[in-house]
């Protein structure tokens, strides 16, 4: 068996303002939260779930998407109108998206979703399986998720 992807830890450089975005916006529900010393960490995911984020509160400055790292985080629904019901919150919330909304993940592709940044920059993604059908994408040969 290969391994699996148990959750994903993310430095953040404010606990309580990624909490209320991870939670409040995009509806994780918050396990368990604790703190080491100066530093304040938060376990999210689905409730009475495994974690599926884990945030740490030990990051200085701005998500770097030019040195080694994470990539982007993504995230799936099952289906268009649910990444439009976040694209929706998301906007209300105020967060920085890379492409004018609903986008495919490749040109003539079934599936597609929005791309977005949390309140460190890090690089997120929600996407659908199926329904984006006839939506453009944003670079010809490369995958949406791969540049922006």
């Amino acid at each position: 068996m290969t391994p699996r992807i148990a959750h994903t830890g993310l430095n953040v450089t404010d606990l309580d303002r990624s909490l209320a975005f991870y939670r409040d916006v995009l509806g994780f529900a918050l396990l368990v939260e604790g703190k080491e010393g100066d530093q304040r960490w938060a376990m999210l995911g689905e409730a009475g779930g495994a974690p599926l984020v884990t945030l740490w509160q030990q990051a200085q400055g701005a998500y770097d998407s030019g040195r080694p790292g994470l990539h982007h985080l993504a995230f799936t629904v099952d289906s268009a109108e649910r990444v439009r019901e976040y694209e929706a919150a998301l906007r209300e919330y105020g967060a920085k998206f890379a492409h004018e909304g609903v986008v495919a993940h490749r040109e003539g592709g079934t599936s597609g979703g929005i791309f977005f940044h949390d309140p460190d920059g890090i690089r997120l993604e929600i996407s659908a399986p199926l329904g984006p059908d006839g939506a453009p994408a944003p670079h010809d040969s490369a995958p949406t998720c791969g540049f922006f």
